[in-house]
């Protein structure tokens, strides 16, 4: 049977305050409990650590050679205790981040600079995957997920909600006209997701659960390319507003078939796995990504 750290208490406790009597009265125990943990830790030794008389108690050379050992032991626990505790009051340590690459690329980056400022001992690993990912396997410690979530694995925080809206550039409108109605759609070069279908539901009328279920004339794997193709002026897409907030308030893109477009909604949440304590490494990014888009334009 293995020693306990409480046993290793007892025993520097009342080297430090010279009786066992003395030792109960600081651990808040009975003379007779603090008696009872020093036998049953000399009967798990098989060694005699004290000799006791009516007026002192003496170390024996087996005791001597424990008691260094025993006190390195407790004093690297008091001091993993210390550093954790100091770690709930200021963030530190590595943490992962996983998140599509258009919202790397649009709300987080523009966010590193101030968080890092902020907590400067949080080293910050991102991580860009366009599909859903396990967060055990692939060790990270923090995901952002954009649409409904089905895994009850996880713990899920809300942080907003982005509308879905079509969006082309002035130079491709200007070249192929403005489409004024959905069916005017067919006429013009549709750009979507390739995966998964549900992504080719556009918030126009149509019959896909009320919405509009487009065939993309180019179909890819990333919202950034859609973003980018867009704004080359190759056609027309689909996106959540984070994703084009600038260009469209530079001009870049502008909306189409803003009057039909159907308010549908994209929920974006912060998932980590459920456990009793999160660290203030997650909290302090999951709190400072939340405050910085509920101030944005894009989020509803």
């Amino acid at each position: 049977m293995k020693t306990t750290l409480d046993e290793m208490q007892a025993f520097l406790t009342v080297i430090d305050s010279g009786s066992i009597s003395a030792a109960a009265e600081q651990l808040g125990q009975t003379p007779s409990g603090v008696s009872r943990a020093l036998g049953r830790l000399e009967d798990k030794l098989g060694i005699t650590l004290l000799t006791r008389t009516t007026r002192r108690l003496h170390l024996t050379a087996e005791g001597e050679a424990f008691l260094r050992h025993a006190r390195a032991i407790i004093d690297a626990v008091e001091s993993a205790e210390e550093q954790m505790a100091a770690r709930r009051e200021r963030p530190a340590g590595r943490l992962r981040v996983d998140a599509a690459m258009p919202f790397v690329l649009h709300v987080i980056a523009p966010l590193v600079s101030g968080y890092r400022a902020r907590y400067p001992e949080v080293q910050l690993e991102l991580n860009s995957s366009d599909r859903y990912i396990d967060l055990l396997e692939r060790r990270t410690d923090l995901a952002i997920r954009i649409g409904p979530l089905a895994d009850s694995t996880l713990h899920a925080r809300p942080l907003g909600r982005c509308q879905l809206r079509l969006v082309a550039s002035p130079a491709y409108l200007a070249a192929h006209g403005e489409p004024t109605s959905v069916a005017a759609l067919g006429q013009h070069t549709l750009l979507s997701f390739n995966e998964p279908e549900s992504l080719n539901h556009w918030p126009l009328p149509g019959d896909a659960d009320g919405l509009l279920r487009v065939r993309p004339d180019i179909a890819v794997s990333s919202g950034e390319t859609l973003r980018r193709l867009a704004v080359e002026g190759v056609g027309i897409t689909c996106l959540s507003d984070f994703v084009t907030d600038r260009d469209r308030a530079a001009g870049t893109l502008v909306p189409v078939l803003a009057a039909q477009t159907l308010d549908v909604y994209q929920p974006i949440h912060a998932v980590y796995y459920r456990n009793t304590a999160v660290s203030a490494r997650i909290s302090s990014f999951v709190d400072y990504l939340a405050d910085a888009m509920a101030q944005s334009d894009y989020v509803r």
